[in-house]
């Protein structure tokens, strides 16, 4: 009978064990511990939260509070505004040929022309 007896207590006390896991397995995963729980003003501000029903907007809602938009005018172009005095002192104007320097002052004393790229000569010193 000892045997018997020892098989049994084997078992229930596998099975208590095996229970009590179960238990203490089920009580971690649902029932927080004190510091995962959420305090109560938290609990609170998510409700307000939640139930918070926004008003609804209106068109007249922006009336006083910003300005109405207008579009500016176009600026007047300045070249635009004498377009014909303009056009008639163009075809007036004397035509600036590149040539007829040279006849346009033949009455007058003709115009010394320098040459423009002058090569300056080196001057040797003794003293090398």
């Amino acid at each position: 009978m000892l045997p018997q007896l020892r098989a049994s207590a084997a078992r229930s006390a596998a099975s208590a064990v095996t229970r009590v896991a179960r238990v203490n397995a089920a009580r971690g995963f649902i029932a927080p511990t004190v510091s995962r729980r959420a305090d109560f003003v938290q609990e609170l501000y998510l409700k307000e939260l939640k139930a918070y029903k926004p008003a609804q907007l209106k068109d007249s809602d922006a009336v006083g509070q910003v300005q109405v938009f207008s579009a500016p005018k176009a600026p007047k172009s300045p070249e635009e505004a004498d377009l014909a005095n303009s056009l008639k002192e163009y075809e007036s104007m004397a035509v600036e040929v590149e040539g007829n320097e040279g006849a346009a002052s033949a009455s007058s004393t003709p115009a010394v022309v320098e040459d423009w790229l002058e090569l300056e000569e080196e001057e040797e010193d003794g003293h090398h």
